[in-house]
């Protein structure tokens, strides 16, 4: 079992969260509670905890001040914020303190278990390479990645299965709630996951236009679209062209 510590300044949500949800099922165990950060951290000063569930506006001290005390300490504590839809801006910071997995309130049971199945995964994938491996200095960045991290992983995943991406595929890749991973790749990159999907897509169809041997809906269906025509529709928005056309157009540059 993992070690787990609620923080939020409501006694009501706390007693909640750890009352009500069947944790041993999910591989962790409550520890304590805390009123605000700043209780969580002292909390932890003293005994060892796996995972801190925070709330991300507390007084005293909220769930990002926490991240960053952790961060800078080099904790290997992982940690799991809740917050409103209205508190992206605070949230998307806590990436730069290692913090991928978000909880929006009000929270859903079928959320938290899916969250947290996911950091156990986490959590005994680094237990095993631990034991395998004595710690280095690659070792710790990567258990505290930096946030252009999450978007080269999502741009590899994109790259290598862009038939069937999607943006909840995507942030199960990242650990990252869907609604705060489509703003931080807009913030990040300046355009929309869509946009960039679609890019990806579209340039992908325009290699295999190149090859004679592929007639238009197979390439559609290879790019992830099942009815031709809203891909014909789509390269065509693209490209100015459609793939008949670009195909010809392609034979006669090459000339």
């Amino acid at each position: 079992m993992y070690k787990l510590l609620i923080a939020d300044d409501e006694i009501e949500i706390r007693n909640g969260l750890s009352q009500y949800i069947p944790w041993d099922h999910i591989g962790f165990e409550v520890v304590g509670q805390a009123a605000n950060g700043l209780h969580a951290l002292e909390y932890m000063a003293e005994k060892p905890v796996d995972v801190l569930l925070c709330d991300i506006k507390m007084p005293q001290m909220g769930g990002i001040e926490v991240a960053r005390k952790l961060f800078e300490q080099r904790s290997s504590v992982s940690v799991v914020l809740l917050s409103g839809h209205r508190e992206f801006e605070l949230a998307q910071q806590a990436l730069n303190y290692g913090v991928k997995q978000y909880l929006l309130k009000p929270t859903k049971y079928s959320e938290i278990n899916k969250v947290f199945e996911r950091l156990k995964e986490d959590l005994d994938l680094k237990a095993l390479l631990e034991q395998q491996s004595e710690p280095s200095d690659d070792a710790q960045t990567e258990e505290q990645p930096a946030p252009e991290t999450a978007i080269d992983k999502i741009k590899h995943y994109i790259s290598c299965h862009y038939k069937e991406a999607s943006l909840e595929n995507a942030s199960n890749v990242v650990y990252m709630n869907p609604y705060y991973l489509s703003k931080y790749f807009k913030q990040k990159t300046g355009e929309n996951f869509s946009d960039y999907l679609t890019a990806v897509r579209m340039n992908k169809a325009a290699e295999l236009l190149k090859d004679p041997s592929y007639k238009t809906y197979e390439i559609s269906e290879l790019v992830g679209y099942s009815n031709a025509k809203n891909f014909t529709r789509t390269f065509r928005r693209y490209f100015g062209e459609t793939p008949r056309e670009y195909r010809n157009m392609d034979g006669r540059r090459l000339e």
